[in-house]
């Protein structure tokens, strides 16, 4: 499990997204999710999906750029399915 908080900065939405891998590219890709910023958490899976990333963004805008210009740009990464929710103050 990774956790790793940065900044002290105030985030309030958050993102869990579940992601398929190429097979045998799963280390290299978990690798390449534990230095993105804004993952807060990341788990290893059985069954449909490989991982499951915590992300944690300012804005749905920006959780969506993340996941579409950080995670899925990642070389083995096939798919992703993006739960999105948000944190009470």
């Amino acid at each position: 499990m990774l956790n790793c908080r940065f900044g002290g900065g105030i985030y309030i939405v958050v993102g869990f997204v579940l992601i398929h891998v190429s097979p045998k590219s799963e280390y290299k890709v978990y690798n390449e999710l534990s230095r993105v910023l804004e993952v807060t958490e990341l788990h290893t899976l059985f069954g449909g999906y490989d991982l499951v990333a915590k992300i944690e963004a300012e804005d749905y805008e920006k959780l969506g750029d993340i996941v579409l210009n950080k995670i899925r740009t990642i070389e083995g990464v096939i798919d992703t399915m993006t739960l999105m929710g948000t944190k009470f103050r």
